[in-house]
């Protein structure tokens, strides 16, 4: 059952975890059909480099397991995904990491202001990284609050836990986002080191609204 869905959410958690973004079995993947509304997401406590097709779980929006043919149990924080994608009707993939950088800021509670102009990458409102209030790990109270914060963002912090991005069209752009997080979470705290723990200069939520591709560049036919 959705074995491409199977296959797609395999290979962006090994992308994961030998990327670095996820290490010793943390994180966590999901992506949900179209037709079914089943999710398909990653079991608990399994390496990624061992996951088969058949380990990988289906669940419904109400956490009934649909399919576990190897007979492992989805994730503990599934509760998250499936409020996440209740809160967002129209995301259909989420990532969630837990990156070195990306996870020092969330459990200092501190916000990723848009300081540079690859914030417009991680689709927020306001082009700052929020972070979810705190919740313990795989209970409702974790769902509701990640899922309450990306109401208005694709790419959040969640309290001294880790990362979340989602995406709409594809699970590898919900990927490229949570890439986006860590390397702008990075960048951001040597920022801070370099300048005494000064802030940065924030750029102005115009400018970076402003961003369009250059009329100039002419195609044929046009």
């Amino acid at each position: 059952m959705l074995e491409q869905l199977k296959s797609e959410v395999i290979r962006i958690g090994r992308q994961a975890q030998r990327e670095g973004l996820c290490k010793h079995k943390a994180g966590n993947f999901s992506m949900r059909d179209k037709e079914t509304g089943y999710i398909v997401v990653t079991p608990s406590g399994v390496d990624r480099e061992l996951l088969t097709v058949d380990d990988m779980i289906v669940i419904d929006m109400n956490a009934n397991v649909i399919e576990n043919i190897t007979g492992l149990r989805p994730s503990s924080e599934v509760l998250m995904h499936i409020a996440i994608y209740e809160a967002r009707p129209d995301v259909w993939n989420i990532v969630h990491t837990h990156s070195k950088y990306a996870t020092v800021f969330a459990t200092l509670n501190r916000p990723i202001p848009p300081f540079i102009n690859e914030m417009m990458a991680i689709n927020n409102k306001n082009h700052t990284i929020p972070v979810a209030p705190y919740g313990r790990a795989g209970t409702p109270q974790l769902a509701e609050n990640v899922a309450s914060t990306l109401k208005d963002a694709d790419s959040i912090l969640m309290s001294a836990h880790g990362a979340v991005a989602v995406d709409a069209d594809s699970i590898d752009n919900a990927y490229l986002k949570a890439c986006y997080i860590e390397e702008l979470a990075e960048v951001y705290h040597h920022i801070l080191a370099i300048n005494g723990g000064k802030e940065a200069p924030i750029m102005p939520l115009e400018e970076l609204q402003k961003w369009a591709y250059p009329s100039q560049i002419k195609f044929p036919n046009n």
